[in-house]
């Protein structure tokens, strides 16, 4: 049965990602997924979707890497904030208290089990609009871009594991967010594990990394509004070089229709509409697949493509070519001389 703890967490607040081309990325966010830049401090760029109503939805950091920086998640009271400041600080995870910074008041840093940095914070900055941003409907965050994919808001974050078990349970048992999907692995535990955080079926994913290195990335979500959004994103990344990697399709888990693309700093980014399933019970039971169920593939019958299991960033050692190998059908094996990573 859901309790009051459940709804601690309002929503994913923000994103940091690294990227070791600033300016490619910078273009692929503002014009092309047609978020605005709202503020520039330091390496870092202030980017929002036109219908957040924050401030900000990712802060992308010029870096000699790529991969995810801190996470923000608002709570939905400042005593819900309390409640899971000392549930972290009870399982030795916390870091401490943040003062205010862009777009959010103090905030608590912590890291999960696998080392993703994130926060929790409730006092936020709302956006206000500009002339040349303001909305006609005055219950609308910000002006329709029309231009480009027309990036509405974040959905969702998905972070490689080295222990999916430990962050799940993490995220089941400290975080008190409610699972609605897993992946059950024939040796045992999961090797996927999907949170949800209200009525939208999922907000955190944790996914198995092959690696066993700490703190990867996999991808976030933006959602446009409609599919036919997403065929349209998938003809404006082909005309603009970014590589596609996978869809548009239809998930099994969680009936999301996507795209997933490569950002050109490396990063993964999928266009999502999740809004097209709710989970209205809060009382709804976990739903779990097989490792032979999901070997059948995406909802119409199509099979992953290789590299989503062995593409994340940061990159490891010899990435593209892992990459490359994986789409060939074929095992990457180490270049003669080198030690692979333990």
């Amino acid at each position: 049965m859901a309790t009051f703890e459940n709804f601690d967490l309002a929503h994913l607040g923000g994103i940091e990602l690294f990227t070791p081309k600033f300016e490619e990325s910078l273009h692929f966010f503002r014009d092309i997924c047609a978020m605005r830049e709202v503020e520039r401090i330091g390496d870092s760029a202030y980017l929002r979707c036109w219908d957040e109503y924050q401030l900000y939805t990712l802060k992308l950091t010029a870096s000699d890497t790529n991969g995810v920086g801190r996470t923000l998640y608002r709570t939905t009271s400042e005593e819900a904030l309390q409640r899971r400041v000392k549930a972290i600080e009870d399982s030795g995870l916390g870091h401490g208290w943040r003062e205010p910074e862009v777009g959010v008041g103090r905030s608590y840093e912590f890291e999960d089990p696998d080392g993703h940095l994130m926060a929790l914070y409730y006092d936020t900055e709302h956006y206000v609009p500009d002339d040349e941003d303001r909305p006609a409907l005055k219950n609308q965050a910000s002006a329709y871009p029309g231009r480009g994919i027309n990036a509405r808001r974040m959905d969702h974050i998905n972070y490689l594991a080295s222990d999916v078990n430990a962050a799940g349970e993490f995220w089941r048992d400290v975080m008190k967010s409610r699972e609605s999907e897993r992946v059950k692995l024939d040796a045992g535990g999961y090797g996927a594990w999907w949170f949800r955080f209200h009525q939208k079926s999922y907000d955190v994913v944790y996914s198995d990394d092959w690696t066993r290195q700490r703190g990867r990335f996999h991808h976030f979500a933006i959602a446009p509004d409609s599919r036919e959004d997403i065929l349209k994103a998938a003809d404006i990344c082909l005309e603009n070089g970014i590589y596609i990697e996978y869809g548009p399709y239809k998930h099994a888990i969680n009936q999301t229709f996507f795209l997933y693309v490569w950002e050109p700093g490396g990063n993964r980014i999928e266009f999502a509409t999740a809004q097209g399933r709710l989970i209205l019970d809060p009382d709804w039971p976990v739903v779990e697949w097989s490792q032979a169920e999901r070997a059948k593939g995406q909802a119409w019958g199509m099979k992953t493509v290789p590299t989503f299991h062995t593409h994340g960033t940061p990159f490891v050692e010899h990435q593209e070519e892992i990459d490359r190998a994986a789409l060939e059908g074929r095992e990457f094996v180490l270049p003669e001389g080198d030690v692979e990573n333990e």
